[in-house]
């Protein structure tokens, strides 16, 4: 039986969110209004002079995309995503790259677990050898337009209901399990696996890391290092 590794990719594996390069994306091909940015500017500048948190400022950006994306021709999507990966699809950490690699040299089955539309997840995830990837669905209606809908949004949103699905559709065992977050939405995640990894962590999941006396591992720049 394979083993199996999973990584969010939002600020863990990607250094920025799929999500918001997307959205700024839908907004200068003209397929968001500009007012868009309305949504969640506010919380941007707050997280931008550090008086905000980043996950106010990501929730924005999804309530944005979510009121936006209906009446979208899915084709449109596609091509934005498209442009996106090409554009940003080396902007990785290195810590999260090289393991990836290492993990799959080892066999290992690697699975991506994002709140980013799976549609361009899977495009980034394509190029770094994944062999599964779990992101959020959205409803397709007449004429592949959006209807603004989440399809099947309780896998997403506790992430260890994905690591029982994958143990048991994919015949895979949790011996040697290993899973890479950031963020406390990762902690159900992190608790499924035998080795869980706290990488570049928001103080929620560091604090509960350290309680937990799980891995913590830092990159800053060019240096990689444990805390």
């Amino acid at each position: 039986m394979k083993r199996v590794a999973f990584f969010d990719i939002d600020g863990t594996v990607f250094r920025s969110s799929l999500l918001i390069e997307l959205v700024e994306e839908l907004i200068k091909a003209e397929i968001f209004p500009p007012e868009t940015r309305e949504m969640y500017e506010a919380e941007h500048a707050k997280w931008s002079d550090r008086e905000g948190r980043y996950e106010d400022y990501i929730a924005a950006v999804v309530r944005a995309y979510m009121k936006h994306i209906k009446g979208v021709f899915y084709g449109d999507l596609a091509d934005i995503g498209r442009l996106v990966v090409a554009s940003h699809s080396k902007r990785v950490y290195r810590y999260t790259r090289d393991l990836i690699k290492k993990l799959k040299e080892k066999d290992y089955y690697v699975v991506a677990i994002s709140q980013s539309p799976k549609t361009i997840l899977d495009e980034f995830c394509a190029s770094y050898g994944f062999d599964k990837v779990y992101g959020r669905l959205y409803e397709l209606g007449p004429q592949d337009l959006f209807t603004g809908e989440v399809i099947d949004a309780h896998l997403i949103e506790n992430k260890a209901t994905i690591v029982a699905r994958v143990t048991e559709k994919e015949g895979i065992t949790l011996e040697g399990s290993i899973a890479v977050g950031d963020t406390e939405g990762d902690i159900h995640l992190l608790e499924a696996v035998e080795t869980p990894i706290c990488f570049n962590p928001n103080q929620s999941l560091y604090d509960y890391a350290r309680r937990m006396e799980w891995k913590v591992v830092v990159e800053r720049k060019d240096v990689i290092y444990e805390l």
